[in-house]
């Protein structure tokens, strides 16, 4: 499962009338980027106390507003580079922290196998944002192209570690926690070999393309 370029495009174009709102409102860009940042750090708290439904919930929201603050800038004309970086770099920080407050949560509950995963899936996460932004510094696959590559993206990671977290809330039980952690820390795994052979194939085509001239 992948979630192509366009896709994302009719995804944010839902959010467009929602972000201007806030920007009538008088909020820009950066200011939302940090408003999702705060709300995702109070989930992580609320993980970290075993507070996993409503944790699960405002993580979720969390996630879900950072999509507001690039969609302002694109509506309102406001794209800049320095905006992406601080986007790009509080959606690193705050999947940390919520994997810092699954850790925290999990070992308060005596679970070795959700604070094993967390850390799994945590590392499995960051790697796959580090091929995004090393391939792209070395001038593979420019743009948002590397975004579509792989099975784990951040918007999947998103989606199932929420619902884990919602079920585990519910159920009292830590598994639906467990099973969707191992679920990203492998899809994870396996999205970094995905951008590997991606950047791997570019690079063989690059050197053939030069070797013909």
């Amino acid at each position: 499962m992948t979630i192509s370029n366009d896709s994302r495009t009719r995804i944010k174009k839902v959010f467009e009338p929602i972000a201007l709102g806030m920007g009538r409102l008088g909020l820009t860009p950066d200011g939302l980027t940090l408003i999702g940042f705060g709300i995702t750090v109070v989930g992580a708290i609320l993980l970290g106390a075993q507070q996993w439904l409503i944790g699960g919930l405002i993580v979720f929201i969390g996630g879900v507003f950072d999509m507001f603050d690039g969609t302002l800038a694109r509506a309102t004309g406001k794209v800049s580079p320095l905006g992406a970086f601080m986007d790009s770099v509080f959606d690193r920080w705050g999947e940390a922290i919520v994997y810092l407050g699954i850790v925290v949560g999990g070992a308060r509950a005596g679970s070795d196998a959700v604070v094993i995963l967390a850390a799994a899936a945590l590392g499995a996460a960051f790697m796959v944002s580090y091929t995004r932004a090393k391939s792209e510094g070395l001038g593979f696959t420019a743009g948002t192209g590397m975004a579509a590559i792989g099975v784990m993206p951040r918007e999947i990671r998103l989606v199932i570690l929420s619902l884990g977290l919602v079920v585990t809330g519910i159920t009292a039980s830590l598994t639906a926690l467990q099973i969707a952690l191992g679920v990203i820390a492998i899809g994870a795994t396996i999205t970094v070999i995905q951008r590997i052979l991606h950047v791997r194939s570019q690079a063989k085509s690059a050197a053939t393309t030069t070797s013909t001239k």
